[in-house]
């Protein structure tokens, strides 16, 4: 018995022990739950923070000086994405390696803005096929309904060579999905001028051809658009006998040698007959012909100014478009040779619409235009700003083209 005894009492005891063991280790599960969850919580808000640090409070990633993709709005097909991020509202602007330059003053301007949805624009002339306004994109646009499909630039005195000899057109043209959708320039009015023994330049999603001459856009290996529809700027520069080509920002062909007077434009869209068949293969806006001229340097030598009206900006907006890059590259450049140069920044508008608006958007775009400058490298105190609105108009704002040349920036010498 007395054996039996301890027995049943070491028994006892080791089955407490093992409770109790058995009982802290059910307490130990969770407090060490908790205990992790706290470190995981710990080490989740030091990731957070250095997540923020890296990538901004909502994990997107930050670049200095640019947003994410998902803070982006995308201008239709511009090449210019505008930040909607807090605290950011400049324009991000890829264009800057651009070379292009717009001659400074506008002889044909044509935004399609007062004509009427569906009936033919107003400032052209047709020559064959079938052409009307549409809005599309949010924007009026000439339609080339049918394959072939020509139209000219109804100007005083087309019949004459109206073409400087320097000179700059620039348009911007929609290309469609799964289409060879293809534009065509011809260097005469082909209605009321004589031949020229000239090619036309064809212009195609990706590439551009002119004689023997042609050549892709970067990174392109095919000359149509087969994924998708987008619109291109489309920019060409005449300068006495050298012929160049922009497709957005990059120059396509580069001709050296023409030895042909360009007189007037004729523009169409390709001769295959899926034109039309979607009603919005073939269309084209924002039709600009303007003079070339001197350097903007030697401008500037002769007239202490330089008068851009090649920065263009969106309608009622600050907003830089991106063929404006141009100009400013060029003026960054001068900038840079010249560390002693400093200009005022003056913003000018057309008459249309509130004189205060107007003069409110001037300084807009001014400092848009600083804004920009100074972000590729300008010190800030070379370059001040004036707004000065509709106050010094250069020409009539009665015409298109009038307007244009009111719409301006000017980099005065200080």
């Amino acid at each position: 018995m007395k054996y039996l005894f301890k027995f049943r009492l070491f028994t006892t005891a080791v089955l407490l022990i093992l409770f109790v063991y058995s009982a802290q280790g059910q307490i130990r599960i969770p407090i060490k739950k908790k205990t992790t969850e706290k470190t995981n919580q710990e080490i989740d808000k030091s990731i957070d923070n250095g997540l923020d640090k890296l990538f901004g409070k909502k994990g997107k990633k930050k670049n200095k000086g640019s947003s994410t993709v998902e803070d982006k709005k995308t201008t239709a097909n511009t090449g210019v994405n505008e930040s909607t991020s807090e605290g950011s509202s400049d324009p991000e602007m890829k264009w800057s390696k651009y070379d292009f330059i717009p001659g400074s003053v506008v002889l044909f301007e044509d935004d399609l803005s007062d004509e009427e949805n569906g009936e033919f624009p107003s400032r052209w002339d047709l020559i064959k096929g079938r052409v009307e306004t549409v809005e599309f994109d949010g924007k009026n646009s000439i339609c080339f309904f049918s394959a072939g499909s020509m139209i000219i630039p109804y100007i005083k005195n087309r019949d004459k060579d109206y073409l400087p000899e320097a000179f700059t057109l620039e348009f911007d043209a929609w290309f469609e999905k799964n289409e060879y959708s293809e534009y065509v320039i011809r260097f005469w009015d082909v209605k009321n001028q004589q031949s020229l023994n000239m090619e036309p330049v064809f212009i195609s999603g990706n590439a551009v051809r002119y004689e023997s001459f042609n050549d892709l856009y970067p990174g392109k290996d095919y000359s149509w658009n087969n994924n998708s529809s987008f619109w291109r700027h489309i920019a060409i520069a005449f300068n006495k006998r050298s012929l160049k080509v922009y497709i957005d920002d990059s120059r396509i062909i580069n001709v050296p040698n023409i030895e042909v007077n360009p007189t007037g434009i004729t523009i169409n869209c390709d001769d295959f007959r899926t034109a039309g068949v979607k009603g919005i293969n073939r269309i084209v806006t924002n039709v600009r012909i303007a003079e070339g001229g001197p350097k903007l340097y030697d401008k500037f030598l002769t007239n202490g100014k330089i008068v851009a009206t090649g920065i263009t900006f969106e309608t009622n907006k600050a907003t830089l478009k991106p063929e404006s890059m141009g100009v400013i590259n060029k003026i960054y450049r001068i900038m840079e040779k010249h560390p002693e140069l400093k200009f005022s920044v003056e913003g000018h508008t057309d008459n249309v619409g509130d004189e205060d608006f107007n003069m409110k958007l001037s300084l807009a775009r001014a400092e848009t235009v600083r804004n920009k400058l100074i972000s590729m490298g300008i010190a800030s105190d070379r370059l001040t700003v004036k707004g000065l609105g509709e106050t010094t108009p250069v020409a009539d704002n009665s015409s298109p083209e009038g307007r244009a040349n009111n719409r301006r920036v000017e980099f005065v010498k200080i």
